[in-house]
């Protein structure tokens, strides 16, 4: 299945989570999965629905992992009407005001940290993009950092701001990394995508946002407030990295711009 999943161009992440999926899945009946089948499989999904609670988008996960193996692996015949996917409701993502997203980034003290969040929001790098940036992606003639190999496999070029550059020359002066731009406790590897969780999560709490955020809401705020400004679509879903305009167009539901200029037609009744 490894071999497989590399032949196809999966990403090593894609790799060791759809294993270990199938793993699991194997450990539960105490099997090799090669002697498992559509039964089996069935009331795995339906465990995991029922049992284990999670969500719609972990059970659709399990279910690729598993038909990638019985379909690529195993060549066998998978039937979409037994082995049903889930259906997953479209939850809009929380998103975070200006003065929130200020609010969080004037608790950061430390350089580094609030280099890392500031770029993060200014760019809308996903955490791991930004975890692995290196030095030569800042391309300060053109004030545009390049975004190499980001999700899907695809290369990307994002904002710059002077205002974010003038932060990272800044923090290059004062911590002189070599190689990649956020370097981790031991100079060589780059920052840990926890690492950078943790620091948002304690801006957060600092700031006393009470919002369900997460340091990929920084990612939202930035495509939604872009929008808000009047920046197009198009432009947008190209520097979110999104293959398809329709993920992009969930922002739509999140812009306040439109609604602000929509009045209630009980404001009417009363003469507001």
């Amino acid at each position: 299945m490894k071999m497989d999943l590399e032949l196809r161009g999966y990403s090593p992440r894609t790799v060791k989570y759809y294993i270990a999926h199938v793993s699991r899945f194997s450990k539960h009946y105490n099997k090799s999965p090669e002697l498992l089948g559509e039964n089996e499989i069935r009331d795995y999904l339906h465990y995991c629905i029922t049992q284990k609670n999670l969500s719609e988008g972990s059970v659709n996960t399990i279910y690729s992992a598993l038909k990638f193996f019985y379909v690529k692996t195993l060549e066998r015949d998978w039937k979409v009407d037994k082995i049903a996917r889930i259906k997953e409701g479209r939850k809009l993502p929380v998103v975070l005001s200006q003065s929130e997203v200020k609010a969080i980034l004037d608790t950061v003290k430390n350089l580094k940290h609030k280099a890392i969040l500031t770029t993060i929001y200014a760019t809308g790098l996903r955490v791991s993009e930004a975890a692995n940036l290196k030095i030569s992606d800042i391309d300060s003639e053109n004030m545009q950092i390049f975004i190499n190999q980001g999700k899907g496999k695809k290369d990307r070029y994002s904002l710059l701001s002077s205002t974010n550059l003038d932060m990272l020359r800044e923090y290059w002066k004062l911590y002189q990394p070599k190689n990649y731009l956020f370097e981790g406790a031991d100079g060589k590897n780059p920052i840990t995508v926890r690492t950078i969780q943790k620091i948002f999560e304690l801006a957060k709490e600092k700031a006393g946002v009470k919002k369900a955020a997460t340091v990929h809401t920084l990612r939202h705020s930035f495509a939604t407030h872009l929008l808000e400004a009047g920046t197009d679509i198009c432009y947008i879903q190209r520097l979110m990295g999104h293959t398809n305009i329709n993920t992009t167009t969930i922002y739509l539901h999140l812009r306040r711009v439109d609604l602000l200029n929509v009045k209630s037609p009980l404001d009417a009744l009363a003469g507001i």
